[in-house]
């Protein structure tokens, strides 16, 4: 096994994640709030709902190509650089990975050609039931994609049978309580996701004094929603941190910076974490308080790195400082969540140039907090893939060179680069342009033999006949 290609197949995964998580992560929202905005014009007749959600629409267009193009790429890695893992686990992530194709992509798709381009031609109750079979497509995608990350966190109802994982329980694998705690966890992520990038974009817009009314519908829907969500993602991230406690104790004391065990156990705040001394510098630790996270007692043994051999320990700094980061978004993002939808209530937040300016900056940091969350739950998970029963290293493909892997890391790097640039420009324009346009039917001249009648009725009549180029 070349060590080399394993490492550069490693970093070649965690950048296709990495690129790809920003995708969906915004677009699962960005797709409830949708229809919520569909459901709000529906029921109050106010053309501004139907103008922001026009030209979120578009947004999410873009996102969800994006995302689509990211994901489908990814895919061919489990051929390319990690076929013992596909060749292993195939009995079982295999159907897992097939049904987010027939039950979510599918009828994302499907839906979502209707909320491009039938507006017109169906009635309003169906274009609002599309728009929640987009939104329901995504979710369920998120779910099977879970689904298939939590079986390799904590593998359950599987036999291994000729060399393969075999699932002998399908009800444990999409019932264990570790993906129903994991996946409600990504969800309102994603949702809150949303929430932060509409709200900065309302707050962006009143700062520049344009679109005050569908400027004030996206910052007052964002931060409300946020406020709601954000304590619930705290609670359900507690309870993720519980199944990491009892089923993979070595990243939890990774996380935890703790290095020897500990009865009753501090809590590791802030240090340095040196791997080679076993020890943290310039700890800043509160006594008790590890005991209590860890186990809900105030006396309560804490495992430390110690207990485990060096070779089936993680990487501590980076799942340490990662989890640290997340904390600290989703701290600021509850804060800022709050302040604003005090103000908002109040009726002074248009006024509130600070926070308005504070809400329009917040926007990585939902981006922030799923992409440390992500690199504290899979470096964490090192030195396994499928944690427990299959290593990193055993997943690779065996006869991978260095030279392919590199070729491959720098060809993904290019075109994810390209990809991304163009974008965020093509995003950044629809922003700048703002929500505006004329909520029109096409006229009843435009049919589909008569394309250009479109145009002709748009240039004014004593235009129409004036030669080519005068």
């Amino acid at each position: 096994m070349d060590l080399t290609a394993l490492l550069l197949s490693r970093l070649q995964f965690a950048f296709t994640v990495s690129f790809h998580i920003i995708f969906p992560s915004f677009t699962i929202g960005l797709a409830a709030w949708l229809t919520v905005l569909e459901a709000l014009h529906l029921a109050t007749g106010r053309p501004t709902y139907r103008l922001v959600f026009e030209f979120w629409l578009k947004i999410f267009g873009i996102a969800f190509g994006l995302g689509v193009v990211s994901g489908i790429v990814m895919a061919f890695q489990f051929g390319t650089n990690w076929s013992e893992l596909s060749r292993m686990s195939g009995p079982i992530q295999g159907p897992l990975l097939s049904y987010e194709t027939f039950t979510a992509f599918f009828l994302e798709a499907s839906f979502f050609g209707i909320l491009l381009f039938g507006r017109s031609r169906v009635p309003p109750w169906f274009y609002l039931f599309s728009t929640g079979m987009v939104a329901l497509g995504t979710t369920l995608s998120a779910f099977w994609i879970m689904a298939n990350n939590s079986w390799m966190q904590v593998p359950v109802g599987y036999a291994f049978e000729n060399g393969a994982f075999v699932p002998n329980d399908w009800f444990k694998i999409l019932f264990s309580p570790v993906l129903w705690v994991r996946f409600p966890h990504m969800l309102l992520a994603s949702y809150i996701t949303g929430a932060f990038c509409v709200a900065a974009t309302g707050a962006w817009y009143l700062l520049r004094g344009e679109f005050h009314a569908e400027a004030q519908i996206m910052l007052r829907m964002g931060l409300y929603l946020a406020a709601v969500l954000v304590p619930v993602q705290l609670f359900f991230g507690h309870l993720t941190g519980d199944y990491v406690h009892n089923y993979q104790p070595a990243k939890f004391a990774a996380i935890e910076g703790r290095w020897h065990d500990e009865q009753p156990a501090s809590e590791v705040l802030i240090a340095i974490p040196d791997a080679a001394a076993e020890t943290n510098h310039y700890a800043i630790s509160i006594p008790i308080l590890g005991s209590l996270i860890g186990s809900l007692s105030f006396d309560s043994k804490e495992v430390g790195l110690t207990d485990f051999p060096p070779q089936d320990r993680p990487p501590v700094a980076i799942p340490f400082f990662a989890f640290r980061i997340m904390v600290g978004c989703g701290l600021a993002m509850l804060l800022l969540a709050w302040a604003g939808s005090y103000l908002s209530l109040a009726n002074r937040i248009g006024q509130n140039r600070l926070l308005l300016t504070a809400t329009f900056y917040s926007f990585p940091l939902p981006f922030i907090a799923t992409l440390t969350g992500w690199f504290t739950a899979e470096v964490g998970r090192q030195p396994w893939t499928v944690y427990g029963v299959l290593r990193t290293a055993d997943a690779m493909t065996p006869f991978l060179t260095a030279r392919a892997a590199t070729v491959s890391l720098v060809v993904f790097c290019v075109l994810y680069s390209l990809i991304f640039a163009f974008g965020v420009f093509y995003i950044h324009r629809l922003l700048r342009a703002g929500p505006v346009g004329h909520l029109v039917l096409p006229p009843a001249a435009a049919t589909p033999n008569r394309p250009m009648s479109v145009v002709g009725e748009a240039i004014p009549s004593h235009l129409r006949h004036v030669p080519a180029g005068e």
